[in-house]
This record gives structure tokens, sequence and C-alpha cells, in this order.
């Protein structure tokens, strides 16, 4: 495999098969056996570290795993994957649309940094406001399939608030969130006092970027997250830092050094124009009583 290939669907592969084994209470031994392989060569691959990866061998070790169609398609696209050198996740490509890449990415997350300049954020949102934005990206989901969607989103926020080791989160949403209706009135009163009320945590900041504080940049952004996932007793990342752009038609995926720099630097530009966490709350609050009255 290229040296300039993506670790990134290495990783996120090596993380399922992982989980996949252990829910079948084999170990690395006894895995690594029933496909007539080292125990080394499983662990490289669990650790997003093998240097060839065959499909054919996902698609065995899906089998042994009891992993359902779906899923094993999905494996198999993030085997192809690993090869790319920007790793571009199409929802209509390799990858089935219903295996949502990111959401295991972002579990796996010790700090997360955001931008959001259109819409309030995946982490934040309440049930209602995420079901309005599904429904309209998914118009023909039968109601089933919006109540999981909705619920999975829900369940992702747990991550923020779990008692051991909850996630950072750093974020700016431009203004333009706090204006634009999603749903009513209604909907966008209880998101904002939620918004509001989630700043309060330790482990959560929230600013907000004013229409006067014009283009911080001089250039507009789109969304993105910046994903860290700690470092270990040596001080080194377990993993490569990731940023995550969302596009209407699929996700890219960055992780050379410089690209990641710079969406950190277009980051800090854009706090250091945002309001600060208390007058960001405090506009939130004064909002969210707007849409209610």
């Amino acid at each position: 495999m290229s040296d300039n290939g993506s670790t990134l669907p290495r990783r996120q592969l090596g993380r399922y098969l992982r989980e996949g084994r252990m829910q079948c209470n084999l170990t690395i031994a006894e895995a690594a056996a029933l496909m007539e392989w080292s125990e080394s060569k499983l662990q490289r691959l669990e650790t997003g570290n093998a240097e060839k990866i065959r499909v054919l061998d996902i698609r065995e070790l899906c089998r042994i795993y009891d992993f359902d169609d779906e899923f094993t398609t999905a494996l198999g696209g993030l085997a192809q994957q690993a090869s790319v050198k920007s790793w571009w996740h199409e929802y209509d490509d390799l990858i089935p649309e219903g295996f949502n890449v990111y959401v295991g990415l972002e579990a796996s997350a010790r700090g997360l940094i955001s931008y959001q300049p259109d819409l309030i954020p995946g982490l934040l949102q309440t049930a209602d406001y995420a079901r309005v934005l599904i429904g309209d990206y998914w118009p023909d989901a039968g109601d089933d399939q919006l109540d999981r969607r909705v619920q999975l989103k829900v369940r992702r926020q747990s991550l923020l608030t779990r008692k051991r080791n909850p996630a950072t989160f750093e974020v700016v949403v431009h203004e333009t969130a706090l204006r634009r209706v999603v749903g009513s009135p209604r909907v966008m009163a209880a998101q904002l006092r939620r918004v509001a009320d989630m700043s309060t945590l330790p482990t959560i900041a929230v600013r907000v970027l004013p229409f006067s504080a014009g283009v911080p940049i001089g250039h507009t952004v789109g969304p993105f997250v910046i994903l860290d996932f700690g470092h270990d007793g040596g001080n080194r990342p377990l993993e490569p830092t990731v940023v995550y752009l969302e596009n209407f038609l699929g996700d890219l995926y960055l992780e050379k050094q410089a690209a990641v720099d710079r969406y950190l630097q277009a980051y800090q530009a854009i706090q250091r124009a945002a309001l600060d966490e208390t007058s960001s709350r405090d506009l939130l609050r004064k909002a969210a009583k707007e849409y209610a009255t």
C-alpha cells in the first residue's frame, strides 16, 4: 500500500473490526487462528497499521463476526479507500448511505473544535430541531427511519455529558444560526435555551460570531470540525488530528498537518472575533426569549 494513502480509513476499519471481535468474545489469538493468520497480522489490522488490506479478507472477518450485509459492504468500502490520498466519502459511492463513518470517529475523540456558520451543531441540537433538518434532507424517509436518525443524533451527544472523561467541545456559531428559523419559533426557543444551558458545563465553550464581526479571515469558511484523540503517557498523539468537512454530496477528511494547522489558524481568528462566552450565552438567552414571545 502506498505511504501516501490516508490512515483514517485504516484506523476506522481497524476500530470496527476490533469492536466486532470483542462483541463475539474472541481473543486476538482465536480470531487470528480462524483466519489462519499470525496474531501480529490481525493486531496490525486492528490498530490501522496494516501495510496491505485485501477486501476478501475483510469480508471473511465480517462473516466470522456475523456482521450484516450493509456493514460488510461499508467495511469493504473502507478497505478500498485505504490507498486514497485525500479521503472523500461520498454517500452514494463505496460506502452505503446509512453507514455514518463520522459517528465512529467522533465517538473516539477526546476534544472537538468546530465552526458552524449556518446551523446549531449536531452535538447541541434538540430532538425537534434535528428532526426538522433530517426530515428535509431525507424527505422520503419513513417515520421509523426518521426516528432512528434522530435517536442516533441525540445519542451522539452523550460523549459531552458522560460522567467519565467527557469530551471537550469548543464551538463558534455564527449569529446566522440564531436568526435562521428551523421548524418554528417554538423549536428555536427551546434550541437556543439548550445551547445556552449546555454552555455552562465546564467542558463546553460556546461563542457567537455576530454579524458585526464581518469576515474575520477575509474569506468565507464552511462548517468544519477538528477532532483530537488525546495523547499517551509520553505526550504522543494516540491518533493524528483530523479535520472533518461536511458537504452536500459527501464528507472530506483532512489529515495532513499543513491542512490541520490551516484550519486551526482559521478557527483561532474566528474565535478572536467572536463574543466572549458570557456575552454569547446572554445573546442566546435573549434570542430564545424573542422566539418565545
